[in-house]
């Protein structure tokens, strides 16, 4: 691990390049006043974590689909899981691109 991975991993920030990519493309499509490597990987992405709503969720699904070709459908009842945090979601898009 080198030093820059060490600092993100203290200040509870990612270190992995996946996560960090698609922190970019959320911050991105959502036009967000935040640096996407202030974005804890942890964090809730809606609620008291990010503050994203329903219309925010429909955004990053467009954005999602039409980056990396993954499907993220309103009526899936493991969106709430899916749609956590960073690290969960894109766990889920890198998931769902292998298969």
């Amino acid at each position: 691990m080198n030093t820059q991975d060490a600092t993100a991993l203290q200040q509870g920030q990612s270190a992995d390049p996946f996560e960090s990519e698609v922190a970019r493309l959320i911050v991105g499509a959502l036009s967000l006043e935040i640096a996407p490597e202030e974005i804890d990987p942890e964090a809730p992405l809606f609620g008291e974590g990010l503050g994203l709503d329903s219309i925010d969720a429909l955004e990053m699904s467009l954005v999602i689909s039409k980056a990396y070709g993954v499907q993220l459908r309103s009526d899936d009842e493991r969106n709430h899981r899916i749609f956590a945090s960073l690290r969960s979601l894109a766990g889920h898009i890198a998931k769902q691109r292998e298969g």
